[in-house]
């Protein structure tokens, strides 16, 4: 089973993090399944950017984005050429480091 090695972010996770879970599940899915509350404002249905990531090892390992995820990381804040929207991004079997960037473009944002 792949693991997600999220690193340390100052407000979601500050300990950073080592998950794992199976392959074909999304990183947004897996991360809130293991307690990390990544943003996800429009309820994982590819509308928005708040659960964006950046992948710093295992990118090549994940499906291509589809166009319409591409047009939403333009908007996102802090795009890299490994982000991803972590709605979108499914598992493979290759362990993968994520970074959780310190914003989103998320105005409000409730606590669960």
């Amino acid at each position: 089973m792949p693991t997600i090695t999220i690193l340390p972010h100052a407000e979601i996770c500050p300990q950073g993090a080592v998950i794992e879970a199976a392959a074909g599940t999304s990183i947004c899915d897996a991360a809130l399944e293991a307690g990390i509350h990544i943003d996800h404002a429009c309820e994982k249905s590819c509308a928005c950017t708040t659960c964006h990531v950046i992948v710093r090892s295992g990118f090549g390992s994940l499906e291509p984005a589809g166009e319409k995820e591409e047009d939403l990381l333009d908007k996102a804040w802090g795009l890299e050429p490994q982000s991803r929207l972590s709605c979108q991004a499914k598992l493979a079997g290759e362990d993968l480091v994520i970074e959780i960037p310190k914003y989103t473009i998320n105005m409000v944002a409730e606590k669960s």
